[in-house]
């Protein structure tokens, strides 16, 4: 049986809305059963995305102040592993902090050591803002929350069709309204012309897509979003901590190719308000893929520099051609080693939705946790780095 736990709803520190379209309320208020705020709906009479033209087109666009923002009851399916875990746990606490109701399944058994890390290990904040939270198998989703119903569902879980489809079918066949899904921008195929653009052509093999063209056909209201990578307070993958454990040890920081290769790296606060925007516009998102990622490109070359800058120290870069060290290419670096971003403009157009990562500042937040949990002083082993070093015929720390 799963276990269920529920605290009584209570909010502290409550942001104010995010700015958008919408006239100006004299008063906003958030209880445990109703809550205003001031969004905005977008409805469009008529929309396409177009792969041969990159761009979104809309033909018709009329934007509505909202007068009040219905209170959802949201179910979010998360994965137990991997970079995407901590979209769920942002997304939980910003929905609870503008009002809605929610509950997160993680797939798996509370007792795991995979709970012991983060974000799982936080996941008392989710309680004490008054939400609640499950594990158990999403293959008997129906059985883990026997008698519940939800407005909406995301599924920030599955990579394949056979792992969502059977929550997919629970969704729809307990009432949700909206199902949300969190795919990957990975699964652009290379272009002569980045960035990527929501209607870019996708791998056909891949599973994400297959997902995408399920939910099309059987949910009258779904939306795909398709993140990059990302930083945030939480996050079990590591991404600028990659950089802050050889800066801070002062080694070299080894980067494949020129360094001038251009990737997207986006706090995932981000993504969580863009998930928002879809759920409190749910006509607007409604078919839609969105790419889940910041609006800004940085060079491999200027993530190290900017980590270095975080934490106040020099940095050395060295460039290796990846060939050199054969099969570990691959786990020598954490991003791809070629131009790999995507730009947002369907979440910008369609959801009035605006960017708020700020790399140079948000890297120092997360340099001074990095600090603070010690890592700076953790053992690491850098045999990899070594072997690159010794093949660029550089000294190799002792």
């Amino acid at each position: 049986m799963a276990t269920l736990v529920q605290s009584s709803l209570h909010f502290t520190n409550l942001s104010p809305p995010p700015p958008s379209l919408s006239l100006p309320l004299s008063s906003i208020s958030l209880s445990s059963t109703s809550s205003l705020s001031s969004s905005s709906s977008i409805s469009l009479s008529h929309r396409s995305l177009s792969s041969s033209s990159r761009n979104l087109s809309l033909s018709s666009l009329t934007v509505k102040a909202a007068v009040a923002s219905e209170k959802k009851k949201v179910l979010i399916v998360n994965t137990n592993s991997g970079g995407h875990a901590v979209i769920g746990f942002y997304f939980a606490k910003e929905l609870l902090g503008s009002g809605h109701e929610v509950t997160v399944l993680t797939v798996g058994d509370e007792g795991s050591d995979k709970m012991k890390k983060p974000p799982f290990s936080r996941f008392s904040e989710i309680v004490e803002g008054g939400g609640k939270t499950v594990w158990g198998d999403v293959g008997a989703i129906g059985t883990v929350l026997e008698g519940l119903t939800f407005d909406v569902v995301l599924d920030n879980n599955g990579k394949d069709l056979d792992t969502v489809k059977p929550v997919a079918d629970w969704a729809k066949s307990s009432g949700a309204g909206q199902f949300l899904f969190i795919s990957s921008a990975g699964i652009y195929k290379l272009t002569e012309e980045p960035p990527h653009v929501e209607g870019d052509t996708v791998k056909a093999d891949a599973g994400h897509v297959a997902v995408e063209k399920y939910l099309s056909e059987v949910f009258g209201n779904w939306a795909s979003f398709r993140p990059q990578y990302m930083i945030g307070s939480g996050n079990n993958k590591d991404c600028e901590e990659w950089f802050f454990d050889r800066i801070v040890r002062g080694r070299p920081v080894p980067i494949p190719g020129s360094g001038m290769q251009l990737t997207n790296i986006s706090h995932v606060r981000d993504l969580s308000s863009m998930l928002t925007k879809a759920v409190e516009n749910p006509t607007a998102a409604s078919g839609n893929i969105f790419n889940c990622v910041s609006d800004r490109a940085v060079t491999l070359n200027g993530m190290a520099k900017l980590c270095a800058q975080a934490a106040g120290l020099p940095v050395e870069i060295v460039h290796y051609d990846p060939k050199s060290i054969g099969s570990d290419a691959k786990k020598a670096f954490p991003f791809r080693n070629m131009h790999f971003y995507a730009e947002p403009r369907a979440a910008k157009d369609i959801l009035g939705w605006k960017s708020s990562t700020n790399l140079p500042e948000d890297l120092k937040e997360r340099f001074e946790e990095y600090v603070k949990i010690g890592r700076d002083k953790k053992t690491i082993k850098f045999d990899i780095d070594d072997k690159i070093l010794e093949s660029l015929k550089l000294p190799v720390a002792v």
